[in-house]
């Protein structure tokens, strides 16, 4: 699960003269630059992006060519649709994370409350709007959260027939609901008038303890979905099994429990899929990335490797039946759950083309695997790992590290190397670091406190990557920050939590240990560990090397006018990259309110589009009647307290087609 990062707007303002200064200034240099006059776009042939990830396999790349590296620098907005999202609720606890479909002929998207829009692809005006009335007042574990819609057409249905197309959501309050793509009216003959329970069965200990948050895929006439959990409360979590249903009737088909494999005895639950899924229609496979068993942070009650939770999980989508698992994490105590869409492509690493599965992990690894069977394309090696966990814990002695590309984070720190603006403020972080227990990349958490680098909300997150078929290299963002994770005594739990209100105190009911968790920063509120905090990387499959890594954002958001003097940090991020035929890569994500292209051959920035609020989705693109727009939305994210809003802007090229 991602988790609270660093304060936004921790850090000092610069004085508001200066900052009416630089904006001012920043206008005429803008405006000295603006071009005189429309000029007129070549018109591009129709190219749609049906699936949450561009395809069903999560490649995030689109052939659309006419925004080139030439010409991005005259993007502007073309429309902007406001969900209303912000006018019926309170966005404190929501996150917009929606990447937008097009399909049908339609732009889809879902507001972080799971209202459904059909959009005009040219204008951003709304056909129809669906609101499955989410209660606001329940507390869920990753706040309120729809990061996409599924869109289907029957093929053994008459064209202009309802629900003959059909559009997918999960909800918060764990629904999948079926909607009519041309009105926005629920199915009826799907579950009951529209809709299925995908908790139903379950027995839960509060209301909000398990929701979606990812859209549903679909293989033939089977429908597969995944949930997210509860965080840290308790040893005997509920399951966290995917689920299938039939996609025209909703009724039930299978589930898998990826702790059915677990050693016998063994006491948890969750080992969810949060994250979306891929599929591979040809082989009828769904590839499920499955998250830690409860609780994140204590493994004595659940000795051995935890099955098949933390790991690629390759599935028939027809029956349910286990195919492959590849585990990433071996009976993970880091909150290193596997945390984004499996993306499916052909890599040529070795000189052999490989149908593969290339997996981005919260440690900042990438691993390769093969579709058919799971083992490593490149060579992943078992490395010892620290030891010596709190009482009653059985560690695994080592970790599957791959060879290839290298680490895109780090995982080290010394005292010496803590991170500060002042000699006061780094010295408060050499005391942190150094009373802490830090013994690299997998060190336990400890009851003195050990310091988890890259934190659990990085370095890859559920944004994924983007892969270009034509050159094989992928596109990622990892983000950089420590957290300071501390076991605390059951018994000791509640003092702990009075004395601490605002801070993440998590049971772990069952467990001997509760846990504190915070991100390591400076009392000025700046991360303690160097930048960059956030970076954007290009990696050739073909040979496993990183072509180039550059920061990902700036910290003006934070603190206004610091960016003048923080120069080349990078921020910390959510959501993730998209790359086209042209060579761009478009990615928002970072904590200042920006949509950026850069050049996919070099990574230099060549673009940025200021946005109403928080970037933090992952973008899409498309070509509609000639004219191509890139489509985000901005509506900010509660984890990282960015700018609240509820707006999807689409930008274009100015002028008439020709």
């Amino acid at each position: 699960m991602t988790q609270p990062i660093l304060p936004s707007r921790s850090l000092r303002p610069v004085p508001p003269q200066l900052a009416s200064a630089l904006a001012t200034a920043g206008l005429l240099a803008l405006s000295a630059c603006a071009p005189q006059g429309p000029r007129s776009v070549a018109r591009a042939p129709d190219v749609g992006w049906p699936f949450y990830g561009g395809d069903a396999g999560g490649q995030r790349f689109s052939t659309a060519g006419q925004i080139t590296p030439a010409n991005v620098k005259d993007l502007k907005v073309a429309w902007t649709f406001s969900t209303g999202a912000a006018a019926g609720h309170s966005l404190k606890r929501a996150s917009f994370e929606d990447t937008p479909i097009l399909a049908g002929g339609r732009l889809y998207t879902c507001s972080q409350f799971d209202q459904v829009s059909a959009l005009d692809p040219a204008t951003g005006r709304a056909e129809w709007t669906f609101d499955p009335k989410v209660d606001p007042k329940v507390h869920y574990p990753n706040d309120f959260v729809c990061r996409g819609v599924t869109y289907w057409r029957d093929p053994t249905v008459a064209e202009n027939v309802r629900c003959s197309e059909r559009v997918f959501v999960g909800t918060a309050d764990r629904r999948l609901i079926a909607l009519d793509a041309a009105t926005g009216a629920p199915c009826a003959t799907f579950g009951k008038r529209g809709t299925v329970d995908v908790g139903a069965g379950v027995v839960f200990q509060r209301k909000g303890q398990m929701q979606i948050t990812s859209p549903p895929v679909i293989v033939g006439d089977t429908i597969v979905i995944g949930s997210s959990l509860d965080d840290n409360q308790r040893v005997r979590e509920v399951t966290g099994a995917v689920r299938a249903y039939d996609v025209r009737t909703g009724a039930p088909k299978w589930s898998f429990d990826p702790l059915a494999s677990q050693a016998p005895g063994n006491v948890s639950g969750a080992a969810n899929a949060w994250a979306p899924m891929s599929v591979d229609a040809k082989r009828g496979l769904v590839f499920v990335p499955t998250t830690n068993p409860s609780p994140d942070f204590y493994g004595g009650l659940r000795p051995g490797q935890d099955g098949q939770a933390n790991s690629v999980v390759a599935l028939d989508a027809a029956t349910g039946r286990v195919v492959w698992s590849f585990q990433t994490t071996h009976h993970d105590v880091w909150d290193y759950d596997v945390p984004a869409q499996p993306t499916l492509a052909d890599v040529d690493f070795g000189g052999h083309r490989t149908p593969a599965v290339i997996q981005g992990a919260k440690q900042g690894l990438i691993f390769t695997l093969d579709r058919d069977n799971g083992h490593p394309v490149i060579p992943v090696h078992e490395r010892p790992v620290p030891q010596g966990g709190a009482p009653g814990e059985v560690l695994s002695p080592t970790q599957p590290i791959p060879d290839l590309p290298r680490p895109l984070s780090p995982s080290t720190i010394r005292p010496q190397d803590a991170f500060g603006l002042t000699p006061w403020d780094r010295k408060a972080c050499r005391k942190i670091i150094a009373s802490a227990r830090h013994d690299g990349l997998y060190t336990p958490p400890s009851l003195q406190g050990t310091i988890v680098y890259p934190f659990t909300g990085g370095g890859v997150n559920w944004g994924g990557l983007a892969f270009d078929p034509q050159t094989q290299v992928a596109y990622v963002n990892t983000s950089n920050l420590m957290h300071l994770v501390t076991l605390i005594p059951a018994d000791k739990v509640r003092a702990a939590q009075r004395a601490e209100p605002n801070m993440e105190i998590s049971p772990q009911t069952g467990a001997p240990y509760g846990m504190r968790r915070a991100a390591v920063l400076s009392p000025i509120g700046m991360p303690c560990n160097p930048p960059p905090w956030g970076q954007l990387h290009a990696i050739d499959m073909r040979t496993g090397k990183v072509l180039w890594d550059v920061p990902l954002g700036t910290t003006r958001d934070m603190a206004p006018g610091s960016q003048l003097f923080l120069r080349h940090t990078g921020t910390p991020n959510f959501g993730g990259p998209i790359v086209t035929g042209s060579g761009l890569v478009f990615i928002g994500a970072a904590m200042d309110n920006y949509l950026r292209a850069f050049d996919a051959r070099t990574g230099k920035e060549l673009w940025r589009g200021r946005l109403p609020a928080g970037g933090q989705a992952t973008p899409m693109t498309y070509v509609w009647k000639g004219r191509q727009y890139v489509v985000i939305a901005a509506g900010g994210h509660s984890k990282s307290n960015t700018r609240r809003g509820d707006q999807v802007v689409a930008y274009a090229l100015p002028g008439p087609l020709s």
